[in-house]
């Protein structure tokens, strides 16, 4: 019976995620920084641990508790959005720290243990932002696309390891709470140069019929970890492979 560490697992993509690879028989370490057991069904197969991983030493006892693991899955982070310019660089470092050095460090503490095993796969969560121009979203586009990159060039550098790396890209998902949980990342007062263009882009954005939905994601990056083939990039939602597929022609 195959492991799993999901980060990120109190809500949204995580939750699901979650919930998912344990019907499909996984066992399930699903981790949060604050841990609520009651979002998660009771089961033997599924242990709830705290995890921060902006923190070195919150990774090591995770992983020192997780047992033999066959797949890491990295969604855990936060959004925000606003103006670049104002937007303060106490802001960007956060951001970078959960988004981008968290992925790194979690992969690089999970690696040792999946190399020596010479098996296993590695899944990274981004965004569908990385796929087109996206604007209000300039930081959190940075903090994914620094993610495929290294995503992309780390799937090369372990593959005669026969460990796999893999990405996921979620489409807009409104009943994630998004907004909601970027907290003071999200600009509820934008500049006044920016403001008519700032409602105008989050009215188009929220309005959107096509939407992502949660199961959409953790259906997704499910295929992604079982996945032996060469495919690197998994699009989540219809609106996120439409980009995928809309990407993909301009290059063609």
């Amino acid at each position: 019976m195959k492991t799993v560490l999901i980060t990120g697992c109190s809500s949204g993509y995580g939750l699901e995620t979650a919930r998912y690879f344990h019907a499909q028989g996984w066992n399930v370490v699903a981790t949060m920084r604050n841990p609520r057991e009651d979002v998660l069904p009771r089961s033997e197969r599924l242990r709830v641990l705290p995890l921060d991983v902006t923190k070195a030493e919150s990774i090591a006892a995770a992983i020192a508790t997780s047992g033999p693991l066959d797949a890491l899955v990295n969604n855990a982070g936060v959004g925000a959005i606003g103006p670049f310019e104002a937007t303060p660089m106490a802001i960007v470092r956060e951001v970078f720290e959960t988004n981008t050095l968290g992925v790194m460090a979690m992969t690089q503490a999970v690696l040792p243990h999946l190399r020596k095993r010479k098996a296993g796969v590695v899944v990274n969560v981004t965004s569908s932002v990385t796929l087109t121009p996206m604007p209000l979203v300039a930081l959190y586009t940075a903090s994914k696309m620094a993610i495929e990159g290294f995503t992309a060039s780390l799937a090369l550098e372990l593959e005669d390891l026969n460990v796999r790396v893999k990405l996921v890209e979620p489409g807009y998902c409104p009943t994630t709470g998004f907004t909601r949980n970027a907290g003071p990342r999200i600009q509820e007062v934008v500049p006044e140069p920016y403001a008519s263009f700032a409602k105008r882009a989050l009215a188009a954005f929220t309005q959107q019929e096509v939407v992502t939905k949660e199961s959409d994601v953790a259906e997704a990056v499910y295929r992604a970890a079982n996945d032996t083939s060469g495919q690197l990039r998994f699009p989540a939602g219809p609106d996120a492979v439409a980009l995928a597929e809309a990407s993909m022609s301009l290059v063609a």
